[in-house]
Order: structure tokens, then C-alpha cells, then sequence
């Protein structure tokens, strides 16, 4: 709460989890928040290439008020989120070396009204080429190899068809309805029983731009959690998957073992 602070002063603070959220009341002078993630070792990352980002994400609360929050990169403040209506989630990166921090500065107001600057964060390496949010590319349909690559890393392999597609303006965002037939992975309870067939159901999202129209078949959807939502990686349909898998196992280029029928 910033009603414990003087104003002018800034509290300094140190953000060791890859994930969490933060709420502060009333801002009075300025938070530092000193980027400092436990991530896993980086000998995960490809010999002889460039050496590993990690990546955050920032993602305010609908109610974002009385702060404005800056990253602070080797001494140079750049707004990420303005205190302005409905700011939008923003992400960067920055080599394991560099010094980055939050600067969470409160802004003036006549008044001593009801104010909150809360938001939720993800701190992570990139090492498995994981993306921070739906890339420009995001629409592009995967090839051969990231669909492999996809099956190994996801945060999320399910097996099913497409239940319905509905479109959100405001997010630009268009959220998928699918049924799964096999759950081959998932790091938290994404899909459910649920629905008159019984099977496991759940929703993924992808971008409105890409323009995803429901249809018949089976696919085989992978993807990331991006602030505890789903969102779209490779999508193939299954027996294209099962072709493109099968070939990979004859040539011994598989990255590693899927269960294919």
C-alpha cells in the first residue's frame, strides 16, 4: 500500500518467481522492481548459437490506475503502461546479462480516491523458441518441422475437432471451442468433461486477424499458456500430422516420441 509510503520515495523490490501478480493501493512515490527469475540453466540452448533471451510479459488488470509502468534497461526508463483506459498487455526481452527492471511510478491526482495499479507478470527463457505472445507470424501455417518441434515443447497437445469459433472485437481475439478425443498433454486442467458427448472441452485462442473459420475433421492442436489461457500454436489435421510423423520416424528425425494410432 502506498498509504506506508513518503512521497518521493521509491521501495525497492525483487521479483525471483517466473510468475506472479502485483497490487498496489493508493501509489505514492515509485516501486523498483528488480527483474531476478530462477530460471532452469541455459545449457538447454542450441550449441555455438546466440546466447538466450528471457522474456516477460506484462499483463495489466482492467482497472490499471494511478501508476504509470516503465522498463528500466541499463539506466533508460521506455513507458510500457501508461495509465490510460483499458492498457494492453506488452512484452520484452532481454540477454541474462543485462540489468532490467520495472520502474512502477505513482502520478499526481488532487484527490486521494481509490486507486490500484495491479498487474500479472510471466518471466521465462526462450531456449525453446517459446513465444511471449501471438507472433505476426501466428497465422502462418506450421511446417513440418515446427509441427515436431511443437509436439515435443507445448505446453499443451490435444487431439479433437473444432466445436464452434466466436470472435471478440475488443481483444482481437478469436476463441476456439474444442472437443478433445485424447488429451495427449496439458500442464494444467485446460480441457474438462463436460457437453453431451461426455468428452474433454475447452477453448483456445489465436488472433482475430487469422481469420479461423469452424470445420469438419480431426486436428491435432498444440499450443502455449499465456496468463492461464490457451493460445494456438500448430493446429494439423491428424492425419497429416501422421504422415509428417511417420516420415520423420523412417528418416530417425523425430525429436522425440509421440503415441500415434
Amino acid at each position: 500500500s502506498g498509504l506506508s509510503q513518503e512521497a518521493g520515495s521509491v521501495e525497492q523490490l525483487s521479483l525471483h518467481c517466473a510468475e506472479g501478480s502485483l497490487e498496489w493501493l493508493y501509489p505514492t512515490g515509485a516501486l523498483r522492481l528488480r527483474l531476478a527469475p530462477r530460471l532452469p540453466p541455459t545449457s538447454a540452448a542450441v550449441k555455438g548459437g546466440s546466447p538466450p533471451h528471457v522474456t516477460a510479459c506484462i499483463n495489466p488488470t482492467g482497472t490499471f490506475r494511478g501508476a504509470q509502468l516503465y522498463l528500466e534497461r541499463e539506466g533508460v526508463l521506455e513507458l510500457l503502461l501508461p495509465e490510460a483506459p483499458r492498457p494492453r498487455a506488452r512484452c520484452f526481452s532481454w540477454l541474462p546479462q543485462e540489468k532490467v527492471a520495472l520502474f512502477l511510478q505513482a502520478t499526481p491526482h488532487p484527490d486521494i480516491s481509490r486507486r490500484i495499479a495491479a498487474f500479472r507478470y510471466e518471466l521465462r527463457g526462450d531456449w525453446l523458441a517459446r513465444p511471449a505472445l501471438p507472433a505476426a507470424s501466428a497465422c502462418r501455417p506450421c511446417n513440418d518441422t515446427e509441427i515436431l518441434m511443437a509436439i515435443c515443447t507445448s505446453d499443451f497437445v490435444i487431439r479433437g475437432s473444432i466445436r464452434s469459433v466466436s470472435n471478440d472485437a475488443e481483444l482481437q481475439e478469436s476463441i476456439i471451442g474444442v472437443s478433445a478425443t485424447r488429451i495427449h498433454r496439458q500442464k494444467f486442467p485446460l480441457f474438462q468433461a463436460g457437453g453431451r458427448s461426455g468428452r474433454p472441452v475447452g477453448s483456445i485462442r489465436t488472433p482475430l486477424r487469422c481469420g479461423v473459420k469452424p470445420g469438419p475433421g480431426t486436428f491435432l492442436f498444440t499450443g502455449w499458456l499465456h496468463f492461464g489461457e490457451a493460445w494456438l500454436s500448430c493446429a494439423p489435421r491428424y492425419r497429416d500430422f501422421q504422415r509428417i510423423y511417420e516420415g520423420a520416424q523412417r528418416t530417425r528425425q523425430n525429436p522425440c516420441e509421440f503415441p500415434v494410432d
